[in-house]
């Protein structure tokens, strides 16, 4: 830079918050602004600034006359683009998740603002219309308690709080579309946040058909950088008043937001892997609060999380009655496995499935109708035991877990497989007891497809999980095999749905297990017809489990609160706020020396954490034996001092360059 360079003649100064990824450089640096930059330098704009010799992003958070640094200041070296993609409430949005979530506003940043595309920000903006005032279906709303308070309260620009528990055979996506519609009409905008593409497209849809495609925007990783970018600004700018996408979208730059909603926030898919962790579900809370919008949680099911917002009297049920519940539901029957009955009937022996379930599909399929099988895995027979003593077939070479990939070898013989190294061992022998017979734990997705082939000859049958996902199931009747969380939509709803092997989800050793099962169980079972219609959902496992109880009644109200009272029991999240640190037990011991923690926080370990639990850390990933986890946990009132405390630590050790890697995640959504 010249020394006879000038600076701007009005608040010269910039301050610039540079996109670094130490902890202890997350905060703002002042920089003179050059003359011939003023004119485009304004707050929320991308830069280029030289920090300790090198050219660093950033962006310009603010203009001030004087600066207090009491050395000489460095010159702005441009500013990429004259477009505020920073606004000033997402600005604030950052600053708080990056508080609450112990993290960085540099890592909240790069998922709020997408990379720039200098040819689209070139375009000109396309003008449109206000949207018109949307057709809503009231009848559909009125089967909520206060169904129609809550439209009245959206119409006239208020912002209520709602968890809305949908009714079993809901068109939800046509109701977000209708809230949101009406919030854009009231010259508001509303980001609806859902867990995938599958979701995200069956509401984009849904907006498009009540408020206008002109209207309406849908944001996801998997666009290109020039369609996502267009659409990201269209948002911005306002001409989009409708975003729906996923959890990146919750920090959609919609101005003047009057609505914020999150579908099925229990999927892990809202949580976002990349640090600071936030989820979805918090960030829109958090949002929401800031904003003065309305929120709506919605799913079949309900979280811990959003049952404790309700008790708070944060948010307010929007539920349907009890009478409502049964006319819309199906029959729900439970039965373990010792209740199969299998010998009474060949073919359902030979389906692997009760002699119920078995009646019930073939009742579904005699009227025409598809049939729901959902199975916990996919594959083949994804997990093996020895037939003799039922340890666990364990591989040779990397003791992984063995599997039948396929239906059998060149021969005609199944070959097992190990699930890690992929080594095939014909010749496998129980390591316990030293047998060959081998039995399966867990039947997949193939395997099942296979067999009901064989018990309904002449049915189509359709498999949907893994890499090949079917949205939509054919119509008339078929048997379509799914794995948890493919389930495709049936044209006019399913005749029957058939839940098994129960027990591999409730087995699993995750606090959440429960929850999770449940959210699982609801969301295939709403795509079942009503009972009156002939619609019948049949689940494997023990009908005296809570959560079959909760299935069988569809009462995921009381189960959530059955959750919460355990999580309170145990003190894990949400009645509690938790910080998981993962590392070498070095660092993890160093940043608690370091960390002044809030009066009432309780530390738990540290303690080797089981390879299985790893999150890799990245280049400097440490040895499986080496991480170690700590548990701090304080009230639910001292969550944000807590992330504010751990990332000053954070920043205090990055400051004097110490050794070993080290991961700090607030309320993780698996603990355990």
């Amino acid at each position: 830079m010249g020394a006879d360079r000038l600076a701007a003649e009005t608040d010269p100064v910039a301050r610039i918050l540079p996109l670094l990824p130490l902890p202890h450089l997350d905060r703002e640096f002042d920089y003179l602004i050059p003359r011939e930059l003023d004119a485009d330098a304004r707050p929320g704009v991308r830069v280029r600034v030289r920090f300790s010799g090198r050219l660093v992003d950033g962006f310009l958070l603010s203009r001030i006359a004087t600066s207090d640094h009491p050395g000489r200041l460095g010159w702005l070296d441009r500013v990429v683009s004259p477009e505020r993609v920073l606004t000033d409430e997402i600005a604030a949005l950052a600053d708080e998740v990056a508080t609450r979530y112990a993290g960085t506003r540099a890592d909240v940043l790069r998922l709020a603002v997408p990379p720039r595309h200098a040819r689209v920000e070139a375009e000109t903006p396309v003008a449109v219309s206000p949207p018109a005032a949307p057709d809503i279906d009231r009848q559909a709303w009125t089967r909520y308690r206060f169904g129609d308070h809550f439209l009245d309260a959206l119409a006239a620009g208020r912002s209520p709080r709602a968890a809305w528990q949908a009714l079993p055979g809901e068109d939800w996506p046509r109701r977000l579309a209708e809230l949101a519609a009406l919030t854009a009409a009231g010259g508001r905008a509303a980001v609806i946040v859902v867990p995938d593409q599958r979701d995200l497209d069956r509401v984009l849809a849904a907006c498009e058909t009540v408020a206008g495609a002109d209207h309406v925007v849908g944001l996801s990783a998997g666009l290109g950088p020039a369609v996502r970018y267009r659409r990201w600004l269209s948002a911005l700018r306002g001409t989009a008043r409708i975003v729906v996408g996923t959890r990146a979208s919750v920090f959609a730059p919609t101005p003047n937001l009057g609505l914020l909603v999150v579908w099925d926030d229990g999927d892990d898919l809202h949580a976002e892997p990349r640090s600071p962790y936030p989820h979805s579900r918090e960030v829109a809370v958090l949002r929401a609060h800031a904003a003065g919008a309305a929120v709506v949680l919605g799913g079949h099911a309900r979280t811990a999380e959003t049952q404790a917002l309700v008790d708070s009297g944060w948010a307010h049920d929007l539920t349907a009655p009890r009478a409502v519940i049964r006319e819309w539901a199906p029959k729900v029957t439970a039965l373990a496995d010792s209740d199969h009955a299998l010998a009474r009937d060949p073919a359902a022996r030979a389906a692997r499935i009760p002699a119920i379930a078995f009646a019930a599909a073939r009742a579904a399929l005699g009227a025409g109708r598809g049939v729901l099988v959902q199975v916990p895995r996919r594959g083949y027979v994804p997990a093996l035991a020895c037939g003799k003593c039922r340890a666990p077939a364990r591989c040779r070479h990397c003791n992984g877990p063995l599997a039948l990939p396929t239906a059998g070898g060149p021969d005609g013989a199944a070959i097992p497989a190990c699930r890690w190294c992929g080594v095939a061992d014909a010749t496998h022998r129980c390591h316990v007891c030293g047998a060959r017979s081998l039995r399966a734990v867990v039947v997949g997705a193939g395997r099942t497809a296979e067999e009901l082939g064989r018990a309904f000859p002449g049915v189509p049958v359709v498999t949907s999980g893994g890499s090949d996902v079917k949205a939509t199931a054919p119509e008339g009747p078929a048997l379509v095999v799914s794995t948890v969380g493919a389930e495709p939509v049936a044209p006019g709803g399913y005749g029957a749905a058939l839940l098994l092997d129960g027990w591999a989800l409730l087995g699993r050793a995750d606090l959440r297990a429960a929850e999770e099962t449940l959210r699982r169980w609801l969301t295939a079972s709403s795509l079942v017809r009503p009972f009156r219609d002939g619609g019948q959902v049949v689940v494997v496992a023990d009908s005296g489990i809570p959560t079959v109880q909760a299935l069988v009644r569809w009462d995921p109200i009381g189960h959530a609160r059955s959750q919460l009272d355990e999580r309170a029991e145990v003190g894990f999240p949400p009645t509690v706020h938790m910080a998981a640190i993962d590392g070498t037990a070095a660092a993890v011991a160093e940043l608690l020396e370091a960390t002044v923690l809030p009066d009432d926080a309780e530390v738990l370990g540290p303690v080797p954490l089981p390879p299985g639990q790893r999150l890799p850390f990245g280049a400097d990933d440490p040895e499986p034996d080496e991480v170690h986890r700590m548990l701090v946990r304080v009230s639910r009132g001292r969550g944000r001092a807590l992330g504010r405390a751990l990332r000053d630590a954070q920043a205090a050790r990055t400051a004097r360059r110490a050794d070993g890697p080290l991961r700090v995640q607030m309320d993780p959504p698996r603990v355990g």
